[in-house]
Formats: C-alpha cells, sequence, structure tokens
C-alpha cells in the first residue's frame, strides 16, 4: 500500500518545517509521498519545502483559498497513492507514526481511521493545558480519541486515514468548517464504510493557539454540532447538550449559593478540584493544572454558547445554516 500524506497549509512556514523535519526521521520502510497544498497563502512556504525535496518526495502546489477541507480534497485528487494520511499543518510526527498505521492498517483495515493528539515536553504550558482540555475523559468524554469506541470513531482531520475508494465514493469533505471531519465519517457510514481509531497512531498537535482564538475554535464547534444534528438526525446524541447544561447549572448553582443552598455549588467546586489534581498529575505541573481550570471554563462556555445559538437558529427558527452561520462555510 502506497501512502500519500495530505498537508493543507495556509501562511504557516515554519510550522511545515517542523513536520517535514518529523518526516525525515520516520522509521517506515517503504517509500511513501508528501503532498503540501498551500491554500492562497501570502506567507507561502515553498522555500521551507524545496529544502526537504532532495530527502522525502515531495509534491507542492499552490491554489487559491478555499479552506481545509476543500484543500484535502485537491490534494487527494492529485496524489497518486492508494492511501490517504491527512494531517494538519501543526503536528509533529513521533518516529514511528507511519509505521504504526501501516501495521494497524495490516491487522485491522478500515477505509477511514482517526488517530488521538498529544503534546511534546517543548509546547507551552497554555498549549499543554488546552490539549489536556481536548483530550481528557473529564471533560471531551475522551471524544478525541482517548476512549470513545474504537470501531465506530469520528476520526478529526489533524490525524486521519481515508483510502482512495471512500474518497472516490464519498466525494471528500465538504465545505463546512468546522465539523467536516464529523460530517464525512457519518457519510461514510451511511454508504457502508467503516471508520476506527488507531489508539497508537498519535501525533504531537502543536495547536498554534491563545486563549481567544481557543475560544473561537471551541465557539464554532458548538455552532457546527447542531447543523450536523439537523443533517443527520439519527446521529443525535444528548452528550452534545452537555457543555450548554453544564454552563446553565453553573448560574444556577451560584444562585442558590446566594440563597443559602450550596449542595450544587459544592459540586462544581469539586469538580473543578477534580479537574485541576488531574491536570497536575498527567502533567506534573501545577501551573498547568490550573490552566487545565481555564482552558476547561472557555472550553465549556465558548462550546455551550455557540451550541445554544445555533441550536435556537437551526432548530427553533428552521434557518438554513448557510445563512445562519455563513462564518462557517467556504466557497468552492
Amino acid at each position: 500500500m502506497y501512502f500519500s500524506l495530505i498537508i493543507p497549509v495556509y501562511n504557516r512556514p515554519d510550522e511545515i518545517e517542523e513536520l517535514l523535519q518529523s518526516l525525515e526521521r520516520q522509521n517506515y520502510n517503504e517509500a511513501f509521498e508528501v503532498v503540501i497544498v498551500e491554500d492562497g497563502s501570502t506567507i507561502p512556504c515553498e522555500t521551507v519545502v524545496d529544502a526537504f525535496k532532495s530527502k522525502l518526495f515531495i509534491s507542492y502546489y499552490n491554489k487559491p483559498n478555499s479552506g481545509p477541507g476543500d484543500s484535502r480534497n485537491y490534494g487527494m485528487r492529485k496524489a497518486i497513492g492508494q492511501y490517504y494520511i491527512i494531517l494538519d499543518s501543526d503536528c509533529i510526527l513521533p518516529e514511528n507514526y507511519v509505521t504504526s498505521i501501516a501495521n494497524n492498517l495490516q491487522k485491522n483495515y478500515v477505509d477511514c481511521f482517526g488517530g488521538p493528539d498529544n503534546a511534546l515536553d517543548s509546547f507551552s504550558d497554555i498549549q499543554k493545558a488546552i490539549n489536556f482540555t481536548m483530550t481528557s475523559f473529564l471533560t471531551t468524554g475522551g471524544i478525541r480519541g482517548g476512549s470513545e469506541k474504537i470501531g465506530k470513531f469520528q476520526p478529526r482531520s489533524f490525524n486521519m486515514g481515508l483510502s482512495k475508494k471512500a474518497f472516490e465514493a464519498s466525494g471528500g469533505f465538504g465545505n463546512i468548517h468546522p465539523g467536516e471531519d464529523p460530517d464525512l465519517s457519518i457519510r461514510l457510514w451511511e454508504m457502508g464504510f467503516e471508520t476506527r481509531l488507531y489508539k497508537d497512531s498519535y501525533v504531537y498537535h502543536k495547536r498554534r493557539i491563545d486563549w481567544s482564538k481557543f475560544y473561537k475554535q471551541v465557539n464554532k464547534f458548538g455552532k457546527a454540532r447542531p447543523i450536523l444534528d439537523s443533517w443527520y438526525p439519527k446521529y443525535r446524541k444528548i452528550t452534545f447538550w452537555f457543555p450548554t447544561l453544564f454552563c446553565l447549572g453553573f448560574l444556577v448553582a451560584i444562585a442558590l449559593y446566594a440563597f443559602g443552598i450550596s449542595l450544587l455549588f459544592q459540586c462544581y467546586a469539586l469538580y473543578f478540584a477534580i479537574l485541576f489534581l488531574s491536570g497536575i498529575i498527567e502533567n506534573a505541573s501545577l501551573k498547568i493544572g490550573f490552566l487545565a481550570v481555564i482552558a476547561a471554563i472557555i472550553q465549556f462556555y465558548g462550546y455551550g454558547i455557540g451550541f445554544f445559538k445555533s441550536f435556537f437558529r437551526i432548530t427553533v427558527l428552521k434557518k438554513q445554516p448557510e445563512k445562519a452561520f455563513p462564518e462557517l462555510f467556504f466557497k468552492k
């Protein structure tokens, strides 16, 4: 099986250099293709890519900006491989990454897989805290690769594999962003394809992010979910409501506390204490434990508000998604 690694990039030459360095160190013994798709960047990475062409088989394309999903589709149409590995430009790969994928596909082949994300010691404390809250069972329930059902996993496009057969049958990613990856997973399920989590095929996801960007990101995640639910109602889950209910419950807890009823407020305090201790233990850092609590609050609030706003517009008012939230859709 010949792999083509599909990497869209937008104004991130430094990230591409780190990613290509990690690809250069892969211990995989077979040849593979690296497809870089410049998505209308004003700061191109062509010079960086040229420096690696003697070490890696790289195909480089420059196209007008149309979003990450369409750029991945563009790369897959140009690629020569039979199986595509899709990565974000802010990922760094462990040395056995491609080898682990080859081994997993040999043991448990599927036409679409996903892998978890992790953090390197060199990441900033905020990056580590956000990584913790985005992957912890205490915050997301493990939906990004920690504990979701292995055989019914919705791969995330920062670390995802797709066969040429599945790509051609599905047409690849849609124009919603974020949300293009669960949209693709569900369409594949509807067509009879299987998805799977490969737990040991992880990447180090750098998450070029600060608190403001993190809020905007999770807020968009929240907005996208009711849109997906309206498209695929049989895949709705009550758990999608949890961040919104968490925020509403916290307001109730404060109100009750003001009237001398403290039990609910104490439950929230206990939850944050457990989260704080878990962050300390996992990262061996008191500071990251504290930052993890901040990240969780931003995550719940940003996603919860976005979800509720989208639910009201899409489900209650019956607005068209593209008109209700044009910022979530790229024009192809």
